[in-house]
């Protein structure tokens, strides 16, 4: 028999896939907590045991898609052929979550100047961790005789990504926008490859 918590557990991840399909085909700014409890035939009195306000809710379902991203990168980078390969396989995981998730991400263009600090450490979080897979990857690249020596990979990648992040459609360029229009999207990624290709041939040349 399930114990109590495994029961709370299994509650609550079902309440975590009801909000992520509600946030992702209608975004957050029309979702409402009763249609998430209505999906699960809850009360609205239960819903909010487990989370106290929708912003909370988005929250817990940004960490778990989070840690779906982190997980998927993590499995294409360990097939990686060579250095290329590697930053490629970062920069197609990301555009292909950010393509498939763009409606859940409304609450960040809502927000864009005012996001929760919760967000940010959810953000900082990515960073970091994509940064120690893309520093892993140059490192063993080094190792097999593929590139130059290279002392301060992490600075590098962190160099890398910081580019990629910045990288804007030449229609938006001059705005200080943090999140594209899907209409973009296609755009900013082949322009992120081939930042790629430009920065992955100064470390082997």
């Amino acid at each position: 028999m399930s114990s109590g918590s495994d029961q709370q557990d299994i509650k609550r991840e079902k309440i975590l896939e009801a909000a992520y399909q509600r946030f992702l085909h209608y975004g957050y700014s029309k979702t409402t907590m009763n249609e998430i409890a209505g999906d699960l035939s809850l009360s609205k009195a239960l819903l909010y045991y487990y989370f106290p306000d929708k912003s909370q809710l988005y929250i817990a379902v940004m960490r778990k898609l989070a840690g779906e991203y982190l997980d998927n990168l993590q499995n294409r980078l360990n097939k990686f052929t060579d250095l290329k390969d590697a930053f490629v396989s970062q920069i197609n995981t990301q555009h292909d979550f950010v393509v498939k998730n763009y409606n859940f991400f409304d609450f960040f263009r809502l927000n864009e100047q005012n996001l929760p600090d919760t967000i940010w450490e959810i953000i900082t979080e990515i960073h970091q961790a994509e940064m120690v897979l893309l520093s892993t990857a140059i490192q063993l690249e080094t190792e097999k005789g593929r590139i130059k020596p290279v002392d301060n990979p992490g600075e590098i990648v962190d160099l890398l990504l910081d580019a990629l992040h910045g990288v804007r459609v030449s229609a938006i360029s001059h705005k200080k926008v943090m999140f594209p229009q899907k209409e973009h999207l296609d755009e900013i990624h082949a322009k992120r490859l081939l930042l790629v290709d430009i920065f992955v041939k100064g470390l082997m040349y």
